[in-house]
């Protein structure tokens, strides 16, 4: 990934603002004049998908949400968040990727596309944002996907797409904002780009890490991470779905093949982070659900969960990556008996006992599994397993799996919860050290269950925060916390913010909406600048040292989770809708015969 580069301000001047905004309009009317045969969208219309979603084969039946006039009026306050942080981004960051909120300067660091843009194109919608969106279509339509403008690094002899954060952020934008709005010009750029990122796909069906789209060069190299060969299967398969295309489903679907072939060779459990991409399979030890790894977790479920429940090599996939997270990846602390979740590395699964932000998605992942997953083990041929995964399935077939997914979802998301309410700033910092003497959660719940499960199920406690007072460099996890800061960062992160949504969407309990109330408030106190939102420096300090920089994701991801959060409609219900991993919501959808015909689609034994 290329090196982020500040650029100077390009529009210094109203007399120059004056004629920026003159220009959009003639290009705008240009657009609209020219091609007379898209489905335009209209700032009066309300948005609706350009087909029916069919539902699921059992309904989920969600909790009524309470209509209190408060929580639409706290939605109209994210809305006014996003406006803000938008508004300064197209006064000063026009062209490029991102702004830089305390300098207001400029960034090119994803491809010089105007990620910002793309990133919340569906947040636009979500909110009724109708003529900010409207202003992007022109912008869209003149999109070169061909020229990369992002900085270059030192040393560097091309200039490289980087797959995985392309992907997720522009195709996923786009085919997101398509199903929303019905505008045609979104679904071609949409099938533009991905035609143009898939040179990147080896022969083996696992994408590299870049591709110089204008070349079809991809990056050369005999590594992989989790992450970023395995979190793509969403955004191909809808493509698929809407284009007709077998090109582009077929190139999905390989992902998946390759990576069933690659659990069946290792009898189950969870994938390695590191990947060999010549022989595709994984090449070392360290096994995690966060940075590295994180969403090819989530797309185990989701691509089951889109395809509306036909998939079953997914199914299989998760539910034993999930048996291995339950035994092995889970500890609970001594003190306030914390869950949390941490890497793991080796034959006997040493824990590291970090704890990271970006695995607080990871609640929200088992919330929605336990809501739309029979959660069977039956499905699984248990003689096919490794004697490791053997020894999981029969842990685990012995418990109701829906409760103990929902038990670790609750107590992993309370945790990632406290470690914002225990900070002074209000928010949570980007990774902590738990305490040495936690032990594996489920020996705890065993030892529980071992005494007729009386009382609450360990991992559970109703805890209060503390006001985190540790001195900074004390190495010594000491105190009453049961953890210690390792990186004291806040990045605008949405993790625990979408676990806290789909905790609220799942359950129906109004705390977790107060608790996302607190972590708004936070956000507005402590990162607003007059430009944007700015990450912080240091959680345990208030008012806490800003620093230039915020991140797309921000406004795609952190805002629309907390709008969904608060609002009392629910524009895009978890049993119609699947959420790529960076928000970008896709309709559940049926492949119909002919699809099912012309992908070769087995039929499911679902």
């Amino acid at each position: 990934m290329a090196f982020m580069q500040q650029l100077p301000l390009r529009i210094k001047s109203a007399r120059y603002i004056t004629a920026a905004v003159a220009a959009v309009f003639v290009v705008s009317t240009l657009y609209y004049i020219q091609t007379p045969s898209l489905p335009h969208y209209r700032p009066s219309e309300s948005f609706e998908a350009p087909w029916e979603v069919p539902a699921t084969a059992k309904p989920w039946e969600r909790p009524v949400a309470p209509s209190s006039p408060i929580w639409d009026h706290r939605a109209a306050e994210v809305k006014d968040m996003y406006r803000h942080a938008y508004a300064g981004y197209l006064q000063y960051a026009t062209g490029f990727d991102e702004l830089r909120p305390l300098t207001n300067m400029a960034v090119n660091n994803f491809n010089g596309w105007n990620v910002t843009m793309y990133d919340s194109l569906d947040t636009m919608l979500l909110m009724g944002l109708h003529e900010e969106f409207a202003a992007t279509l022109p912008i869209i339509a003149q999109a070169n996907f061909s020229e990369i403008k992002s900085t270059r690094s030192p040393g560097a002899r091309g200039l490289y797409a980087p797959f995985f954060e392309t992907v997720i952020r522009y195709l996923g934008g786009l085919l997101s904002a398509y199903a929303l709005s019905g505008e045609k010009v979104l679904l071609e750029k949409a099938d533009e780009l991905a035609t143009l990122l898939e040179p990147a796909f080896t022969d083996n069906g696992l994408p590299v890490y870049g591709i110089d789209t204008a070349s079809g060069k991809p990056t050369l190299g005999p590594s992989g991470i989790l992450a970023e060969i395995a979190s793509c299967q969403l955004e191909w398969t809808y493509l698929a779905h809407v284009s007709g295309s077998k090109v582009h489903f077929d190139k999905g679907n390989r992902v998946i093949q390759t990576l069933a072939e690659a659990m069946a060779d290792a009898g189950g459990g969870m994938f390695a982070t590191n990947w060999n991409l010549g022989l595709a399979r994984p090449g070392g030890s360290q096994k995690s659900v966060g940075a590295a790894a994180d969403s090819a977790h989530e797309y185990l479920l989701k691509r089951f969960l889109l395809t509306d429940k036909n998939d079953m090599a997914n199914l299989e996939m998760y539910l034993l990556s999930m048996n291995e997270v339950l035994t092995r990846l889970l500890y609970v602390t001594p003190n306030r008996e914390l869950l949390f979740v941490t890497d793991v590395s080796g034959n006997k699964f040493w824990p590291s006992r970090n704890f990271e932000h970006l695995s607080c998605f990871f609640p929200g992942l088992l919330a929605l599994g336990a809501h739309m997953l029979p959660l069977n083990l039956s499905i699984i041929d248990v003689h096919k397993l490794s004697p490791e995964a053997q020894r999981q399935y029969r842990l685990l077939e012995r418990y109701d799996l829906r409760e103990l997914h929902m038990a670790a979802a609750e107590g992993l998301a309370t945790a990632c919860w406290l470690m914002y309410a225990d900070m002074p700033s209000g928010l949570g910092p980007e990774i902590v050290a738990m305490d040495p003497r936690s032990r594996p959660w489920i020996d705890a719940v065993e030892e529980w269950r071992a005494r007729g499960a009386v009382g609450q199920m360990p991992g559970l406690r109703a805890n209060k925060p503390i006001l985190y007072t540790r001195p900074a460099k004390a190495k010594v996890v000491e105190g009453p916390w049961d953890y210690a800061i390792k990186r004291a960062e806040y990045f605008l992160r949405p993790e625990t913010i979408e676990s806290i949504y789909i905790m609220w969407r799942t359950t129906g309990d109004p705390a977790w909406r107060e608790r996302g109330w607190a972590i708004f408030q936070a956000i507005e106190r402590e990162s607003k600048t007059p430009s944007g939102y700015a990450s912080l420096r240091n959680v345990a300090e208030s008012p806490a040292e800003q620093t230039d920089d915020q991140p797309s994701y921000f406004l795609a991801e952190t805002l629309k989770y907390l709008y969904l959060l608060f609002t009392n409609d629910d524009p895009v219900p978890l049993d119609k809708w699947v959420f790529n991993t960076e928000a970008h919501p896709l309709p559940v959808f049926s492949w119909s015969d002919w699809e099912s015909h012309k992908f070769d689609i087995p039929k499911s034994r679902g």
